[in-house]
């Protein structure tokens, strides 16, 4: 695959180089972080932490993991911590070995990458724009036969698609009885105000081949930091643990986790705000001329810019010119030149988007 199918969003060093090394000015719309930013209690914990690097982080990052089996209702054996949700990702493939994996597309490129860096063949099943991306279960199912390995994004990204859980586990019982792991991506999950419904969290000791992946750094605003973590059976988790550096979550990470799971200020805060704002830029965006903007479920939002007649590269060299990043989602598989992707922010950014893109597409 050609390494311009792994650039990602988020990049707003490459567009301060261009610049003259400032980031003054940016507004990154290319990357899902929470707009309210870092919370509070977050940076106070680093702060007070930063007296510990001169100790080697705690290998079991043991607070962190209480902090992660409280908050997620999870046993501490099922838990691996990460250098961010991605480091897991490549673990699991270097540790299991796939011979062959399905993701349905478009989906997180990473998801291929780990993979395929683990010597693993890759199988592409496309979701359609005319069924906004909605993943078919069943037809899923009767690829098992042929792979050893699906990865799953709920909610997806770009697509921002939602599966309830019920229909999932129809997907880990076919997968079950193929001896298929089935890998879920619930990295976005944290957004959604009802999430019970979608997280597969309280199937993990009914399926043993059930691994959920779970990013913090997108909810707490601290993709700079690197956390994330990894919920499967004990056995496999003994696997991952044998098979990371031992040292991989640093101190100054581990204490922001903690803090960061235990302000619940800040997480309902968060929830209400994207919930509100995600609908009013969809309306906006619905509003402009030539833009199809797909129903978002979490802190996102796909665009479909073909009627306009401007492609998705073409638009963000334009906004990136006034200092707006959007994400360019032509190297997606599985979606055209005609596709962009943006964050959800706060209202009066929202607006300088919404009023930027008119603009352009005047």
């Amino acid at each position: 695959m050609n390494a311009d199918n792994h650039v990602h969003g988020g990049n707003v060093y490459a567009w301060a180089r261009e610049r003259g090394g400032t980031l003054n000015g940016v507004l990154d719309y290319s990357a899902n972080i929470n707009p309210l930013g870092l919370p509070a209690s977050v940076q106070t914990a680093i702060v007070q932490s930063v007296g510990q690097v001169i100790h080697y982080p705690d290998v079991e990052a043991a607070l962190l993991k209480t902090a992660i089996s409280s908050y997620y209702q999870v046993d501490a054996t099922y838990i691996t911590a990460g250098n961010g949700a991605v480091e897991l990702l490549y673990v699991l493939a270097h540790s299991l070995r796939p011979k062959r994996v399905l993701i349905p597309v478009p989906a997180f490129c990473e998801y291929e990458r780990a993979a395929r860096a683990a010597g693993a063949d890759v199988e592409y099943v496309y979701a359609s724009p005319e069924h906004n991306f909605a993943l078919d279960v069943k037809s899923l199912c009767d690829y098992l036969s042929r792979v050893d390995m699906v990865f799953i994004g709920n909610p997806s990204n770009p697509t921002g698609t939602l599966l309830p859980v019920s229909q999932l586990e129809q997907l880990l019982f076919a997968a079950r009885q193929a001896k298929v792991m089935v890998v879920m991506d619930e990295s976005f999950m944290d957004f959604i105000i009802d999430g019970g419904k979608y997280t597969c969290r309280p199937l993990l000791k009914q399926y043993d081949n059930l691994v959920i992946l779970h990013s913090l750094t997108k909810f707490y605003a601290i993709p700079g930091l690197r956390l994330g973590f990894a919920l499967a059976h004990p056995r496999l988790t003994a696997r991952l643990h044998a098979a990371k550096d031992p040292w991989n979550v640093n101190s100054l990470a581990q204490a922001a986790g903690v803090a960061a799971l235990a302000d619940q200020e800040y997480q309902q805060k968060s929830r209400g705000i994207i919930n509100c704002e995600k609908d009013a830029l969809y309306e906006g965006l619905k509003a402009l001329p030539g833009l199809k903007p797909f129903m978002p479920s979490v802190n996102y939002i796909l665009i479909d810019t073909s009627l306009s007649g401007y492609s998705a590269a073409c638009l963000r060299q334009r906004l990136a010119a006034s200092g707006i990043l959007i994400r360019d989602c032509s190297n997606y598989p599985g979606l055209s030149p005609y596709y962009m992707r943006v964050a959800v922010k706060l209202a009066e950014q929202n607006k300088m988007l919404l009023e930027h893109l008119e603009q352009v597409l005047r």
